[in-house]
This record gives C-alpha cells, structure tokens and sequence, in this order.
C-alpha cells in the first residue's frame, strides 16, 4: 500500500516536470507590437473598423491586413498615434470610413421596457439594469459603439453627441506644466 502511494507520487512529480519543461520549451511569445498598437486604440469593441474588437483589428495592422484608418470612435488622433507608433504616413479615413463626433447612449426611462437586450449587446457593461426594469447608461463607461441601439425592440435609445468643452478637450500633443514653485 506504502509502495504504491510512493510509485503514485514519484509519477506525478516526473510528469510535472515533463509539463514544466514543456511549458517553457514551447512557450508562444506574443506579438509585442500587437499589444502596443491595442493600447492606441479606444478599446470600444464596437466592430465598425470591420474586426469584431480592437485586438483582432491590432492584429490585422500589425500583420499588414489591415490599414491604420479604419477606426472611427478613434478618430484622426488616433489615426496620428497610429502612424506615429508605426512609422508610416498620416492616411485619412478610408472609403466608407467616416470620424463619428463623440458620443454617448441615452435611455429614455418612459419608454425602456426592461427587455435586457441592450444589455447584452453593450461590450463594455455600461447598461445597469435588470430584466423587466428599466435600463440606464452609466456615462462614464460609454465609448458610443451604437451596438445597444439595433437591438432595442421599442427604440428607446439616442446617441447624444458630447459637446466638446474644457472637461474633455483633448491636446493633440502632451502638454508641459512648469511648476514655478519648485
């Protein structure tokens, strides 16, 4: 009975370590570009460059499947960050491509019947609500995909346009404060 339980132990520790070097040994390193160019882009998941989210679209730029002015929340910012990073030429929006002004969902609460639909169509949780009560936007976590807008069964959703303003302004280049106090 001893016997076995040390035959027993002494296989899963080989085996461990069998795995543990295998691990290692044919370890898949990801694409360090990939990652650098996903954190330029908004991360809205929205799918309208043509990808259903900003990895896959990062993927695409990086392997050269894809160009650098697909993506609208981002805008031409994002497109300047993009060829920036990349080291190629500023391009405008592509055919069919056009910038979107920032925007936000609104639910109007009369109106929402609380189908969840939206719910499960927004890809970043910015809808709080439960089945059969009425739904609200959390603002804050809004990107303006417009995926919860379609499936809405008694379009009770608006996108309303952000008007730009010194809250959300956004310098094109870093700016410098010089503290004169210190």
């Amino acid at each position: 009975m001893l016997t076995a339980l040390f035959v027993m132990a002494a296989i899963a520790i080989v085996l461990g370590a069998v795995l543990g070097f295998s691990a290692m040994r044919f370890r898949v390193e990801g694409n360090p570009l990939v990652d650098k160019i996903d954190a330029v882009l908004p991360q809205t998941q929205c799918g309208q460059c043509g990808y259903p989210g900003c990895k896959p679209y990062a993927t695409a730029i990086a392997g050269g499947e894809a160009d650098i002015n697909q993506c609208p929340p981002g805008g031409e910012e994002g497109i300047h960050k993009l060829a920036e990073l990349l080291g190629v030429e500023f391009k405008p929006f592509g055919e069919g491509v056009q910038p979107k002004p920032k925007s936000v969902a609104f639910i109007d609460e009369n109106i929402c019947i609380g189908c969840t639909l939206c719910l499960q169509a927004c890809p970043v949780d910015a809808i709080a609500g439960a089945a059969k009560q009425m739904h609200t936007i959390i603002a804050a976590e809004c990107t303006g995909c417009e995926l919860c807008v379609p499936p809405c069964p008694v379009d009770c959703i608006d996108m309303i346009e952000i008007e730009e303003d010194v809250n959300n302004w956004k310098w094109r280049y870093p700016v410098y404060v010089i503290n004169p106090a210190q």
